[in-house]
Order: C-alpha cells, then sequence, then structure tokens
C-alpha cells in the first residue's frame, strides 16, 4: 500500500475531491486484474484501447482512473494525462519502488549482441561475488531462481517493477528494446551503466526509419543515474553517431574503438578465441571460449564494464575462461558423420553475417543455412538477409519461422516468390532440419538462424518444440511425427 499523493507527486496533479492520504491497494493497465482500492491506468494498445474498461475496472472497485481522453461522467476521481503508458511505468516505479536495497542498474540496447553481453557481464560480476539479477530474451533470473522470459525481450512496466522489488541481487542488469525504450516501459528506472552494442536494420514494421530506430534507442541514456556510466561501441558508425551526440550531455562518457579507451588490437580465430585488447593504452590478452569475431567486440563491451565497476582486470581475465555462452547464441551440435550443426537467434543481416563469417573461420567446406521470416514484421530487411547468406553458404533451405497473423498458404508462396541462387524451399521446419541432418556429412556446418532459445509457436511434423530439441531428439534417436497436418 502507498498513499496516493506520493504516487502522483511531480507525476500529475490530483483532483480536488481526492483524499491526499488514500491507501492505494495496486497499479494496473488490466482491468482483469483490477481489486478494491487499486488506480487503473487506461492505454490504448494495439489490438484493443484501455479506455473501452474503464467502466469495468470501476465495477471492480478502482477508486481513481487514470487516461488520456476527455471524460467528465466518471462515478470515481479521473485524472487526464497525455501519455498513459508514461504515467503506468512512473506509478509502478513508485508502487514497487524497494527503499531497502538499492542494486546497480546495467541497461543494454542495441540491434545485435544484447544478450550474450548480458550473460558474459553476468558471468563476470558473479564469479567476482556479487549476486545478479538478469532480465532478458531468454531468461529472468531473480535471487538465483529462473524462468523462461516472456516474448517480450524487456517486461511490461508492472511486472517489471514487481520483479525489481522481489529482487535481493546486488546488481541487475537488463536487456532494453527499442520497443520498450519507445513504449516507456522502462520509465521510472535509473540506471548506473547503459551500454549500446549496435545498430542494424531491425524492427522498422514499428520504428519505420532508422533515426526513429536510433532515437528510440538513444532513450536509455536519457535514464542515466546523475553519476551513471555510457559504454559505446564506436566500432559500429551508429555507436559513433551516439557519441557525438551525447559528448555534451552532463555524463560519463567511455568508448570502445580505434583509439579509444579500450581498443581491439588483434583477434585470432580458435577455440577458445585470443584477442589483445588496448585499454588506457596497456594491453590485455583475453580468451573468450566462442566462436565469432561479433563476440570479441561483446566481449570488449563486458570487459570495459567490468572494469568501470572497479573489478580487477586480472579477475576478469581468468572468468573468461569459464564462460559457457548464451542459451540460443551459436550452440553447436555434433552430427555423427563429423558435420557441425549450429542454432542461433540471428535474424538480421548483420547478424547472419557474423555468425556465417564465423564458421568460415572455423574451415568449413560446405555451409548450408536454414532461416525463415516472421509474418507480418518488417519485410524491408529480407533482401538483404538473403544476400548476406548467399555471399557465405553455398546451400539455403527457406523454411517457416514464426507465422504470427500470415496463413500457411500466404507464408509459403512468400517463400516459393524469393528468387534464390543456390537454395530451396521446404516450409516444414523440422522437416528442413532432418533433411540437411540426412545429407550432412565430414566438414558441413548447417546454421539454423531465427529462433535459438525459443519454442515453436506452431506445430510441425515431427514432434518437437524448438531448433535444439529437434537437434537433441536426432543425436539421441528419439524422433517422432505427431499426428498434425503437414505443413511441408
Amino acid at each position: 500500500m502507498k498513499p496516493i499523493h506520493l504516487l502522483f507527486q511531480s507525476i500529475s496533479p490530483l483532483p480536488a475531491t481526492v483524499n491526499p492520504a488514500q491507501l492505494i491497494q495496486g497499479v494496473t493497465d488490466r482491468s482483469l486484474d483490477v481489486r478494491p482500492g487499486y488506480i487503473f491506468i487506461a492505454v490504448k494498445g494495439y489490438a484493443s484501447d484501455g479506455h473501452a474498461y474503464i467502466h469495468d475496472a470501476i465495477r471492480k472497485g478502482a477508486t481513481i482512473i487514470v487516461g488520456e481522453e476527455t471524460l467528465t461522467d466518471l462515478p470515481v476521481p479521473y485524472v487526464q494525462v497525455t501519455n498513459s503508458r508514461l504515467i503506468l511505468a512512473k506509478l509502478a516505479s513508485r508502487f514497487y519502488e524497494n527503499t531497502k536495497k538499492k542494486p546497480i542498474m546495467i541497461g543494454i540496447t542495441g540491434t545485435n549482441g544484447k544478450t550474450t553481453t548480458s550473460f558474459m557481464l553476468k558471468h563476470l560480476v558473479e564469479t567476482a561475488g556479487y549476486s545478479c539479477a538478469l532480465f532478458g530474451t531468454v531468461v529472468t533470473i531473480i535471487n538465483g531462481s529462473e524462468r523462461t522470459s516472456d516474448k517480450n525481450t524487456t517486461l511490461g512496466p508492472i511486472e517489471l517493477h514487481k520483479h525489481l522489488a522481489k529482487s535481493t541481487d546486488d546488481i541487475v542488469i537488463m536487456e532494453v528494446s527499442s520497443h520498450a525504450l519507445a513504449q516507456h516501459r522502462v520509465a521510472g528506472l535509473s540506471f548506473d551503466f547503459a551500454l549500446f552494442t549496435n545498430l542494424s536494420h531491425d524492427h522498422l514494421d514499428y520504428h519505420q526509419t532508422m533515426t526513429n530506430y536510433f532515437h528510440a534507442k538513444k532513450t536509455l541514456f536519457s535514464l542515466l543515474h546523475v553519476d551513471g556510466k555510457a559504454i559505446i561501441n564506436t566500432y559500429d558508425n551508429w555507436g559513433k553517431k551516439l557519441v557525438a551526440e551525447l559528448e555534451n550531455e552532463p555524463l560519463s562518457l567511455h568508448t570502445i574503438g580505434s583509439g579509444q579507451e579500450l581498443e581491439i588490437a588483434s583477434i585470432t580465430h580458435d577455440l577458445p578465441m585470443k584477442t589483445t585488447l588496448i585499454h588506457n593504452g596497456e594491453p590485455v590478452s583475453l580468451n573468450v571460449p566462442l566462436s565469432g569475431e561479433h563476440n570479441m567486440y561483446n566481449a570488449a563491451m563486458a570487459f570495459l564494464t567490468a572494469r568501470l565497476m572497479n573489478i580487477k582486470q586480472e579477475a576478469i581475465c581468468s572468468a573468461f575462461h569459464t564462460f559457457k555462452g548464451a542459451p540460443g547464441r551459436f550452440e553447436t551440435f555434433q552430427h555423427p558423420s563429423g558435420a557441425v550443426f549450429v542454432i542461433d537467434y540471428a535474424h538480421t543481416e548483420d547478424a547472419f553475417s557474423y555468425c556465417l563469417q564465423a564458421i568460415n573461420q572455423l574451415g568449413a567446406t560446405h555451409i548450408t543455412h536454414i532461416f525463415g521470416f516472421r509474418g507480418g514484421r518488417d519485410t524491408g530487411k529480407r533482401k538483404a538477409m538473403i544476400q548476406a547468406t548467399e555471399k557465405w553458404s553455398q546451400s539455403i533451405i527457406l523454411t517457416f519461422d514464426d507465422l504470427n497473423q500470415m496463413t500457411p498458404e500466404e507464408m509459403r508462396r512468400t517463400l516459393h516468390a524469393i528468387p534464390l541462387a543456390h537454395g530451396k524451399v521446404i516450409p516444414d521446419r523440422t522437416v528442413a532440419i532432418l533433411k540437411a541432418w540426412q545429407h550432412a556429412k565430414k566438414g558441413d556446418w548447417v546454421l539454423i538462424t531465427g529462433k535459438g532459445h525459443e519454442r515453436y509457436k506452431q506445430p510441425f511434423h515431427y514432434d518437437v518444440h524448438s531448433d535444439k530439441d529437434m537437434l537433441e531428439q536426432l543425436q539421441n534417436g528419439t524422433l517422432k511425427p505427431r499426428n498434425v497436418t503437414k505443413t511441408s
């Protein structure tokens, strides 16, 4: 419970009829969750409008309503605001605020690398003796308890602040998506560290332009604590632009790039990969048990952040030796013939190139790339994705990814309409993987992208739940068909 005047202080004026000492029992934007004494915030969503559920919320006991529309006939006090999403996040932050302990807050944004960087950094700080919560694409981990994350990279504000209130961890690492920033899901939070990994063509079905996408990412840095630190990868051109726009801001700016505070001097593409970093003019040797040059950039981000947290260099370098990677990010599976299968979450042109170049550097003699496109999502990046995979692989199998609102027949037509220099279409994802498995031989690498850690959203011919499940059952000889209509 919180007094209503404390919740709305400096956020929005309250109607004169409201008792400032009134105790609020909860905050929600879902009428289904309303209980007596709750504040209901009406948010205009993409599938429905919360204003349509105001009377339902009042019947369930909401004592105050917040919304954007002009309403004068409600039986309870009403607060009109210009942005309900922003107010929702701020009220959730106030209501669930944990005043007993303030963890170190680390936010990571960028198109690629957020998940791997967050898992790297979590490993480094835990090895150094800190407890660490993680809010990310793959899992949410609080007080050592792990659960699979929701469909969104960043939780909605109510659930996010509920979890933060429960956390007793020393450090919180959070992947912060552009959608979350544009929708004010993390408003009300104050970050001690904000990291920018890179930016490439993605989510333009939502942001429309790269400039809009960039400015959504930039918003994270406006949420830095007064003593917070920004850590930016300037090997990426958008990172350079971000530095230029933040140089005159009152924040501590730290950069990775040529001639910068931290520079990647050399990379050896063995396993483990070896890199020499130059940190403030001094060389640092780092061994990272992952594949792919892109992971050296992720490692550099994690290294610099850990150093700025005053973790000793020797402890950081030692901890990297035992890092096991992030789920669904370049996970490898051995085929009986000696071929190697890889699953990865990659779903952009750059991410494709990172994975395929890594496989080439590991000595592949033939690369097959299995991937698809998400229905109803950014179609503008598809041509570049095809070009990237045709450049680096010898065979392509186009298959189903998430259909979303598309029918199987619509997606099948979409895939067959794409001209391929060296490829074919096998719509059923499990059949596509099986075909590649049946024909794999020593020296072959098969890259399966788009899903990574995620469970399938629709049933396929074989009774499996994910790309990883499919490959494990192939390895174990336990693969069985299910009784569904085939999509192949």
